[in-house]
């Protein structure tokens, strides 16, 4: 089939080269010369494992293409897949500018009968206004239909999400339409939900929201154990063998970011209003996600007696582990709180750094973990990379001059780091197992969390 997909960001590459890759000659289009120049040449504008070797092999073999031409792109396919950003605007309503520029494009350039699909996340009610933007520009009436297709990507893992999807949502005007997109699918072999476009627009958006909403509940359990001394850790352990629960999105941490729950959270609660319905829920989900990392500051300050002239080693700057976006990163916003409050930072991230030096200059970047805690008062771990997950605490131990960890996505065993002469305070772990026997509230014999953690170590 040939297929065109309008945008390379992360849903338009990942969703252009996985539709390569099963047989199909598609065409990217971007407005950005530079990153269809670069795209050409074999490089990828971003960091994605496994994506780099997939766009090689189909450029090579010819099922992929990348242009700036967007009315030539559109005559030569059959299906047109919009995926470009729709970021939140002021009130945290979805700016769906992009959109209808390329809707406008489409009907500008439209030969003969199209299939159009809206691949970004975009609230209820896109579908439709697609369609009348497409109808006010096409020429002659040719016909066309537009579809709802929505992605469940996971950054990091979006190759593998692309190719072996939970399910895949349809959302189209009738049965016919839909075959069109099911044959495109079809070598995937994973179920498939088929659904009005309305419906399809909401299935994206309650999935995300409700993903947000269990993640900030892990949080929350997370900040109640602090003060009542249990573990979170074991605590979501044992919620999430209950398969009415499920142990996924209920790891505690310094809260959720990225390009899709803090917009889509947004979005959604815009979305209700303009329907007449508070959705309060939602909004203690968001203003709980936004004093999470807040609080994780406010323990590192406590603990240290404060923070001016401090020097805080921070590991990890991309909101998540395997990719380099800092969309909505908590880690900034640590590193943010940090340098406000007087602290030095010093940072390491595998692949986030060189976008990360252009918002915070005055951070000192390194080459390693072992080189970023060197000399440092303590660490604070904040972003799940696999390398930090196999750190060696005994060098770190012998580096790190104020002997105390943080850890913001409870990646280690808080005995083990012990072990190592170190003080370890996770989120939502108690500061050490004997000082909660004895009294349940992280202090032992009148001294500090710290001292009382160094001296058992």
């Amino acid at each position: 089939m040939n297929v065109c997909i309008v945008g390379t960001g992360y849903v338009g590459l990942v969703t252009g080269v996985v539709f390569a890759d099963l047989g199909n000659d598609v065409i990217c289009v971007d407005k950005v010369q530079s990153k269809v120049d670069m795209l050409n040449a074999g490089v990828m504008p971003i960091y994605e494992p496994g994506l780099e070797e997939l766009v090689s092999r189909n450029f090579a073999e010819d099922r992929l293409s990348f242009t700036t031409d967007i009315e030539d792109a559109v005559r030569r396919s059959e299906v047109i897949f919009i995926a470009v950003g729709t970021p939140p605007a002021a009130d945290g309503s979805t700016d769906l500018s992009y959109v209808e520029a390329v809707a406008m494009d489409i009907a500008h350039a439209m030969n003969n009968y199209k299939v159009v699909v809206n691949k970004s996340t975009v609230p209820v009610g896109t579908g439709d206004f697609v369609r009348r933007t497409i109808e006010a520009h096409r020429k002659d009436g040719i016909p066309f239909d537009v579809v709802s297709n929505p992605e469940f990507l996971r950054e990091g893992s979006a190759i593998s999400d692309s190719m072996h999807p939970d399910r895949i949502v349809i959302g189209a005007p009738s049965r016919m339409v839909a075959m069109k997109l099911l044959e495109l699918y079809a070598p995937l072999e994973r179920p498939m939900v088929i659904t009005d476009v309305t419906s399809s627009e909401m299935i994206k958006y309650a999935s995300n929201a409700f993903l947000a909403v269990k993640i900030t509940f892990a949080n929350a359990i997370a900040n109640i154990c602090e003060e009542a001394g249990a573990d979170v850790v074991q605590v979501t352990k044992g919620m999430g063998l209950d398969n009415r629960i499920g142990p996924s999105f209920l790891s505690a941490g310094i809260g959720y970011g990225g390009s899709c729950f803090p917009k889509d959270t947004l979005s959604l609660i815009q979305t209700a209003e303009q329907l007449g319905y508070d959705f309060e829920m939602l909004k203690a989900t968001v203003r709980t996600n936004s004093a999470q990392p807040v609080r994780f500051v406010d323990r590192i300050k406590t603990v240290l007696g404060g923070l001016e002239g401090k020097t805080v080693a921070v590991l990890g700057l991309a909101f998540k582990g395997n990719t380099d976006d800092l969309r909505e990163s908590k880690a900034l916003e640590v590193v943010a709180a940090l340098t406000d409050a007087g602290a030095t930072v010093r940072a390491f991230d595998p692949v986030a750094m060189e976008p990360a030096k252009l918002l915070f200059p005055g951070v000192t970047y390194c080459k390693s973990a072992y080189e970023a805690v060197t000399g440092a008062d303590a660490v604070a771990v904040v972003t799940e990379w696999n390398e930090f997950k196999h750190l060696n605490f005994e060098r770190i131990s012998s580096l790190l001059k104020g002997k105390i960890v943080f850890d913001g996505r409870n990646l280690y065993d808080p005995a083990q780091v012990r072990r190592n002469g170190l003080a370890y305070f996770g989120v939502g772990r108690p500061n050490h197992a004997s000082e909660v026997c004895a009294n349940g509230n992280g202090s032992k014999n009148g001294r500090s969390p710290v001292a009382a953690q160094l001296a058992t170590a």
